[in-house]
């Protein structure tokens, strides 16, 4: 690194990119749709409905906050040293990891300061639960890491 270059700057860009997105959107969500607690955006398909989880994706594992709060630290922390120490990612590893990061810290931050996690995206016509912003950069961070294993080629190793 004497170059001064960082290395894996799409890790380092996904995961402040999304971390801030994260943090913003769940921000604008306290604020504003608290009040209102649900704002159909295309009623019955798509609204903004303001929720708290104390549990992790799904609410699994409800009110059980203390230790998903220290689980959320540890990956976050485990994925910044992977991170500075990693080297030849390809773009969709560092991608993947990067967006996972973005999404343990931003969920691990709401645990930490509220107790609890903000979620808002409420997709009604598949009933799905209600999520936010760092699950949809976890889910977007494995479909990269998918990509990544699945067709990227990996060089061959000589014995």
């Amino acid at each position: 690194m004497a170059s001064g270059k960082i290395g894996n700057s799409l890790f380092w860009i996904a995961a402040t990119l999304g971390l801030v997105l994260d943090q913003a959107s769940k921000y604008l969500a306290v604020q504003y749709l608290k009040e209102w607690r649900s704002v159909p955006l295309i009623d019955g398909v798509f609204h903004l409905t303001y929720a708290t989880n104390t549990g992790a994706a799904f609410s699994l594992f409800s009110g059980q906050i203390d230790w998903l709060k220290w689980v959320s630290m540890i990956v976050s922390l485990g994925l910044v040293g992977f991170g500075i120490f990693s080297k030849n990612l390809n773009r969709w590893e560092q991608l993947g990891y990067g967006c996972i990061l973005a999404g343990a810290a931003g969920n691990g931050i709401d645990r930490f300061v509220a107790g609890y996690v903000v979620d808002f995206i409420d997709v009604r016509i598949i009933r799905f639960a209600i999520f936010n912003i760092a699950d949809v950069a976890i889910n977007v961070g494995l479909a990269c890491l998918a990509i990544a294993v699945l067709f990227v080629s990996q060089p061959v190793r000589k014995k």
